[in-house]
C-alpha cells in the first residue's frame, strides 16, 4: 500500500508538470526526507528538469509567500530556485520551480564553515527586503505585508505576543510540571519578558529555517538558498536566534560553523547577549504551542526551553 501511495504521487506530479511543460515525461522520482512538509518530486522531459512540490488547498497562500520571497532574495543577489508556477488542481496545491543541480549543503565537500558564513551574509540581506506588519502569512504581496492570526490570548501583535507568554507564567503553569522552571525562576521569566516590552526592536523578515539541508552548492560553490515556508516578519535577529536555538540544542551548527555564521552576518559572540531573553521566549512560546497543538512534540521543545533557561539564568 504504502508504494502505491508513493507511486500516486510520482504520477500525479508526471501530470501536472506535464500539462504545465506541455511535453512528455520521460522520467520521475520522489525525493524523500531532508524534513519536507510538501510531497516534493522531480520531473524531467525533454528539454526540462523542475522539481514540483504538493500539498493539500490551504498550503496555496505559503506558495504565494515561497515565490514573493524567493523573487525578493533573487533581487538582492541571494541564488534561489526559479519559481516556474503555483496553482490549485484537484484539491492539490502545486508549486513548480526549476531544479538546481548541486549537492545538498549536508552531502556538499565544501566546507561546512563556509556555506554557513554564505548563509550568515544572505541572512543580514534578507532583514533589508522591504516588508510591512509582522507574523507569518503574507496577506499583500504587492506591499509586501504579514500578519499573524491572532490566538486565545494574544491580538497577533509583537506586544501580544510578548504579553500572553508574560500571562502564561502562572502558578499551574506546565512548565513548572515538565521541570522547565521553577515557581522562583518564573517570577525572573516574568521580569525579562516585562522588560523586552519596553524595548525597541526593528523588524524584518526572517527565513525561518536557515540550516544546511535547506541549501544547495553547486559545482562553482555558489550557495542556493531553498524553502521558504517558514518564512515571517519578526524581530531582525530571528534567524540568529533559530541558528542558536540548533546550535545549543544538537550542536548542529558548531561552534567554530556558527562562529562562521555570525562572522558572515557581521555580528561577534558577545553581541548574542541581548538576543539571549528573545531566545527564551522563543522557546518558551514554542513549547507553549505544542502542549496546546502538538501533544508529541512537548518532550523536545521542553528540552529546548530548559537548557536556555540554564543558560540563562545560572
Amino acid at each position: 500500500m504504502k508504494e502505491a501511495m508513493g507511486d500516486s504521487v510520482v504520477i500525479q506530479a508526471e501530470r501536472i508538470a506535464g500539462d504545465f511543460l506541455l511535453e512528455q515525461v520521460k522520467s520521475s522520482y520522489q525525493i524523500i526526507g531532508k524534513g519536507f512538509v510538501n510531497q516534493v518530486c522531480v520531473v524531467e522531459t525533454e528539454s526540462r528538469k523542475v522539481v514540483v512540490c504538493m500539498n493539500n488547498t490551504g498550503t496555496y497562500p505559503s506558495y504565494i509567500k515561497e515565490k514573493w520571497c524567493i523573487e525578493q532574495a533573487a533581487a538582492l543577489g541571494i541564488p534561489g530556485p526559479e519559481v516556474l508556477t503555483i496553482d490549485i488542481v484537484d484539491e492539490t496545491a502545486y508549486m513548480i520551480q526549476a531544479f538546481v543541480d548541486g549537492d545538498n549543503g549536508l552531502d556538499s565537500t565544501v566546507l561546512k564553515s563556509d556555506v554557513w558564513r554564505q548563509l550568515g551574509k544572505y541572512a543580514k540581506l534578507i532583514n533589508s527586503i522591504q516588508v510591512k506588519g509582522y507574523g507569518e502569512n503574507l496577506i499583500d504581496p504587492v506591499h509586501g505585508e504579514f500578519h499573524s492570526p491572532s490566538h486565545a490570548g494574544s491580538d497577533g501583535s509583537w506586544l501580544g505576543y510578548v504579553q500572553y507568554n508574560i500571562n502564561s507564567l502562572t502558578e499551574s503553569d506546565r512548565l513548572i510540571e515538565l521541570g522547565v522552571i521553577t515557581q522562583m525562576k518564573s517570577q525572573r521569566v516574568r521580569k525579562l519578558f516585562e522588560n523586552l516590552k519596553k524595548g525597541t526592536f526593528r523588524f524584518g523578515l526572517n527565513h525561518g529555517d536557515i540550516s544546511l539541508k535547506n541549501t544547495i552548492v553547486n559545482q562553482t560553490g555558489q550557495v542556493i538558498l531553498l524553502d521558504w515556508g517558514n518564512a515571517e516578519v519578526r524581530t531582525v535577529h530571528g534567524d540568529i536566534i533559530s541558528v542558536m536555538q540548533c546550535q545549543i540544542l544538537d550542536g548542529d551548527p558548531n561552534i567554530g560553523e556558527f562562529k562562521a555564521f555570525l562572522d558572515g552576518y557581521g555580528i561577534s559572540v558577545e553581541d548574542l547577549a541581548d538576543m539571549r531573553h528573545l531566545l527564551l521566549l522563543r522557546a518558551f512560546d514554542n513549547l507553549r504551542w505544542a502542549i496546546d497543538r502538538s501533544p508529541d512534540q512537548v518532550e523536545s521543545y521542553a528540552a529546548i526551553a530548559k537548557q536556555v533557561v540554564d543558560m540563562i539564568m545560572d
